[in-house]
């Protein structure tokens, strides 16, 4: 079951898809994207790492995804992958639009393959301004795309605001 947690910072996405993963009872492997770039990155990475139960296994992941997605898929697992835009914005900002391209098309064909739960989560930012700035309106538009291509994949849609769930499509929680 394919599972698209979306919202804005701080919504409580994260926290969700974490819940939800719990209830699974099943081993979770949780997928992580985010790079440290910066000192406050690196205290937002380690705060996660302390909060997430000892029994998960985390696999840092900036850019393959489809390729760690398959090799550590297994059966029985519930699969969190936290988050899309920052994997989006990895691949952005090195500058290659054939690894790119060829990364969202490798994780958006591997998807209906997969026959387990898994949580994507992601960050809503199309809901405002449109930005001045080049890299940021094609990150958006960018995002806008890959959260279309996603959400038809997926079972379950949820959109979350100031911490409640709302559900955009599938059956409730």
């Amino acid at each position: 079951m394919i599972n698209l947690i979306l919202g804005g910072v701080r919504s409580g996405k994260s926290r969700q898809a974490e819940q939800l993963a719990t209830k699974s009872n099943h081993p979770v492997i949780y997928i992580a994207t985010a790079t440290a770039g910066d000192e406050e990155m690196r205290q937002r990475i380690e705060v996660h790492r302390t909060q997430r139960p000892s029994t998960w296994t985390t696999v840092e992941v900036p850019l393959a995804l489809a390729e760690a997605l398959q090799q550590h898929a297994q059966k029985e697992c519930c699969i969190i992958v936290d988050c899309l835009t920052l994997w989006l914005t990895n691949l952005l900002t090195r500058g290659d639009e054939a690894r790119l391209k060829a990364e969202r098309e490798a994780l958006i064909d591997l998807l209906p393959k997969l026959d387990r739960e898994l949580y994507l989560v992601s960050n809503e930012t199309n809901s405002g301004v449109i930005p001045i700035d080049p890299l940021s309106r094609r990150f958006c538009y960018e995002s806008g795309f890959l959260h279309q291509e996603i959400a038809k994949a997926a079972d379950r849609v949820i959109l979350m605001v100031a911490g409640l769930p709302q559900i955009l499509r599938g059956e409730p929680l």
